[in-house]
This record gives structure tokens, sequence and C-alpha cells, in this order.
């Protein structure tokens, strides 16, 4: 398992990042977690947001999708 991060561990622009998906009442455990590598979480977002919004497919239906996959390979996100 990855530990998630707390708040007075995030990078100051991912903290602010996290508390405003948390503010929204979403879950930031993904931002918590890839924010172990700060690297990594640049190239992911660089690509998940541009596949993500864009396409012929809605988000909501490639977030559905995306939950459906994760819940068939046993993954609760």
């Amino acid at each position: 398992r990855i530990r998630l991060l707390a708040d007075d561990e995030l990078p100051d622009a991912t903290r602010e990042q996290v508390q405003a998906t948390e503010a929204s009442g979403a879950d930031a455990s993904v931002l918590r977690g890839l924010a172990q590598h700060p690297s990594f979480f640049d190239s992911y977002f660089q690509f998940y947001y541009p596949a993500h919004t864009g396409g012929i497919l809605a988000p909501a239906l490639k977030e559905l999708v995306r939950l459906k996959i994760a819940r068939l390979n046993g993954c609760f996100t």
C-alpha cells in the first residue's frame, strides 16, 4: 500500500489542490498518494486531465468506466 501524505508533508501547490478537492466533497486520496513522487505527479496529470476531459466520450462516462475497471480488479477507489 502507498502511504497517503498528510497536509504538512505535501508541497504547497499540491496541498492547495488537495484542500480544494476535499472542500468540494471529493476524495483526494489519489493526489495524496501520487504526491510521494512529485515528478510523477506532474507527468500523470499532464496526461490525465486532457485524456479525461478531451475526446468524444463524456468525462462522466469515462469515470464510470474507470470505476468499473477498478471494481473488476479489486481496487476500490
